[in-house]
């Protein structure tokens, strides 16, 4: 068949190839070959996609632009075979933080990329924080002595942009932003004004995770405002009752609380597959919502389904409970390995 369309004029360098190697060979052209992950060519055409997908079907669609801090110092004072270490490190990271669903890029250089299809930018900001996170933790098992931080910045349709063009425009504007004034510069103002506090007093250890951050935080004085399951706007609000403070623990918070309200998060308890609303997340614990007053055990499994993981097996360790004027039992949970 080759020698046919060969003499035919048809094919002028023909070449076997075996279907394997073939794939291979596409497979490489969009995968960076330090990292595993997708290449920028990769990256335009799949926001192509998801851009047309998300103005489909009405959903939003983030963008999270990441690059690394101090990188070059990494590269100069420790060798480019370290700063290849840094690299595989950023892709390990990204590969066991984010959803099937979304889709990480090396861009070039220390420049990366995240789509996170049906994710406004609060989740947005919550999963960069995590992956942030998690990072450092990385970093500490290759023993970096430069200290390696990671800077981002989001944009999100519709609300910064309705073209790849505009939104890549925001997203590093915004990383430009954090890397020279903190990370304050990346919090999303709309969703999350609140009214400024009377006094700011020294905050105190929680086992449970925060609030998301927002341009005014409310105090942090008691453990109550750093634990309380309360709704946001409950928990905000000048009118709100007191809360009487709870004893304090000794576990460090290691980052902030995920809001799940006006979400349908939820989850599932192994002992007798009941279920209950998850009200907020973090790494310390979690805050969950019972539809009746019920006794728990001291502890127990969970299956967690939030919208910025995927379901999630932990065990859980009741720390506090407050019955709601509806009945329902609102129980702060802590993690325990």
């Amino acid at each position: 068949m080759v020698d046919v369309l060969t003499s035919s004029g048809l094919l002028h360098f023909p070449l076997l190839i075996e279907r394997d190697d073939l794939k291979n060979l596409e497979r490489s052209a969009v995968t960076d070959a330090l990292t595993g992950l997708q290449n920028r060519r990769l990256f335009e055409s799949t926001f192509d996609k998801e851009l047309n997908r998300a103005k489909r079907y009405g959903h939003p669609l983030s963008l999270v632009s990441l690059d690394l801090h101090r990188f070059k110092d990494v590269n100069d004072q420790l060798g480019h075979l370290r700063g290849d270490d840094v690299l595989r490190a950023v892709a390990s990271t990204l590969q066991k933080s984010l959803r099937t669903s979304d889709s990480a890029f090396r861009l070039g250089g220390d420049e990366f990329s995240l789509l996170l299809p049906q994710t406004d930018a609060a989740q947005a900001f919550a999963l960069s924080k995590r992956v942030g996170i998690v990072f450092t933790e990385v970093l500490r098992s290759i023993d970096i002595s430069v200290d390696v931080r990671m800077d981002h910045g989001i944009a999100t349709y519709p609300t910064d942009g309705e073209t790849v063009d505009q939104l890549v425009r925001v997203a590093d504007s915004r990383l430009y932003g954090s890397k020279h004034a903190g990370i304050a510069s990346q919090r999303p103002a709309a969703p999350f004004s609140a009214p400024a506090p009377a006094a700011k007093a020294a905050p105190a250890p929680a086992l449970s995770p925060i609030e998301i951050p927002r341009p005014s935080q409310p105090s942090e004085s008691s453990l109550a405002a750093a634990v309380s399951a309360s709704p946001v706007a409950e928990a905000l609000s000048p009118a709100a009752p007191a809360i009487q403070p709870r004893p304090t623990y000794t576990v460090q918070r290691k980052a902030e609380r995920v809001s799940m309200t006006g979400t349908n998060a939820y989850a599932v308890l192994s002992d007798t597959s009941r279920r209950a609303r998850v009200l907020d997340l973090g790494f310390g614990g979690v805050a969950i919502e019972l539809e009746a007053k019920q006794d728990l055990p001291d502890m127990f499994l969970a299956v967690l389904h939030v919208p910025i993981l995927p379901p999630v097996r932990v065990n859980l360790k009741p720390v506090w409970s407050r019955a709601t004027a509806e009945g329902a039992l609102r129980v702060g949970c802590c993690f325990v390995s």
